[in-house]
Parts: structure tokens; sequence; C-alpha cells
């Protein structure tokens, strides 16, 4: 998959919390400490997003994107 962003971090999905439209996913970072993303649940079914699921999050402006490859 291509993306436009060049910052990444590598991250492992902490918890997912699923709404009827959006969903927020929490990950663990290299460091001490966590981030998260709020994005539409379709997005988090398709990219099938679950706790212990290794990413890649994408930093751009203020944008957090999960990209699982």
């Amino acid at each position: 998959m291509k993306y436009g962003a060049r910052n990444t971090i590598t991250a492992k999905v902490v918890s997912v919390k699923k709404g009827e439209v959006m969903a927020q996913v929490n990950f663990q970072v290299d460091k001490p400490c966590t981030m998260a993303s709020v994005l539409t649940t379709e997005s988090v079914e398709d990219l099938a997003l679950a706790p212990g699921d290794e990413v890649i999050l994408v930093i751009k402006a203020v944008n957090v994107i999960p990209v699982k490859e």
C-alpha cells in the first residue's frame, strides 16, 4: 500500500473500541507510551484490527493512520 506521509512508527494494537460509525484504536509504541487513532468502524473492520496486531502508524499533520501490511 502506498501512502504520502513519511513519518512512521511501528506499534502494537492494544485495544479496539467500536461504535456504530466510529472506532477508537489504542496502540503501544516502542517507548513506554500509547497513541490512539479515531477512524470509521468500517475501516477498523476492513483492516481486521485486533489487540496484539503489529501495525505501522503513519503520522501526517494531526492524523494517525494505522497501516497493516
